[in-house]
């Protein structure tokens, strides 16, 4: 049995590092499949090295890692319009994977419009594979605030009951310290970081279910984060995620 991860980003997986480590425990094979292409790539390179070097700290072997967006085109910030390239290269590696359990994508949550891509082609995914379970986890947020405002490890109330993981004391200081593992991205967890662990510190870790019928609406009342701060209107990702359904 085997849980395959469905991550946009190189850095994406250290949001859901309790989960990793819950399915070690659980004894399940761990897969990690990055979706983003980067116009720079040599920061493509550095990026996957990073991860490959956080996850083998978290004894995830490096060929467990499939950099599957690198040299697609399907860029960071555009997988919404990726996914009819995407969906098919994702379904034809998962086949070739045996018999995969459980699916974990980046919450459906109106923060990143990769992330709510993953989280759509996953549900999508999930039926070509005999309907696996499929697991989100929250980055971050912007539900009711304006601006460049973000609200970090605060799950959705739209995304359903609230699944958590109980941390020691040891793996909470482990987690938190584990963000130096990216230095390429100093800047962004710089702002990300500190409401992340705010957030998480307060009402702790959790996962929700992914429910195929979430992905079909929005993601939450008012603005979105990703329509704030990358001025990409949620009409626009809908639009390329109802084009490619067939």
């Amino acid at each position: 049995m085997s849980v395959v991860y469905i991550l946009a980003h190189f850095d994406d997986e250290y949001c859901a590092l309790p989960m990793i480590w819950q399915a070690a425990r659980e004894g399940l094979t761990q897969r990690f499949v990055y979706l983003a292409d980067y116009r720079d790539a040599a920061l493509g390179q550095r990026r996957l090295a990073e991860t490959r070097s956080f996850l083998q700290r978290h004894g995830i072997e490096a060929s467990a890692v499939v950099p599957l967006g690198l040299g697609s085109g399907a860029f960071d910030q555009s997988l919404h319009r990726s996914v009819d390239l995407l969906l098919p290269e994702l379904s034809q590696l998962l086949a070739g994977m045996g018999r995969v359990t459980r699916l974990v994508a980046p919450a459906w949550e109106g923060g990143h419009m990769d992330h709510d891509a993953c989280a759509f082609m996953a549900v999508r995914l999930a039926q070509r594979i005999d309907e696996p379970e499929i697991r989100q986890f929250t980055l971050y947020n912007g539900w009711g605030l304006p601006g460049p405002l973000l609200r970090g490890g605060a799950p959705l109330a739209e995304n359903g009951a609230r699944r958590q993981v109980r941390l020691t004391s040891a793996e909470w200081l482990r987690w938190m310290a584990g963000v130096r593992a990216f230095p390429s991205q100093a800047y962004a967890w710089s702002g990300i970081w500190p409401a992340m662990f705010a957030g998480l510190l307060a009402r702790g870790f959790a996962w929700q279910t992914l429910a195929p019928e979430r992905v079909s609406a929005r993601p939450h009342a008012g603005s979105l984060f990703y329509e704030r701060m990358f001025k990409t209107p949620y009409e626009d990702v809908r639009a390329a995620l109802d084009a490619a359904r067939t």
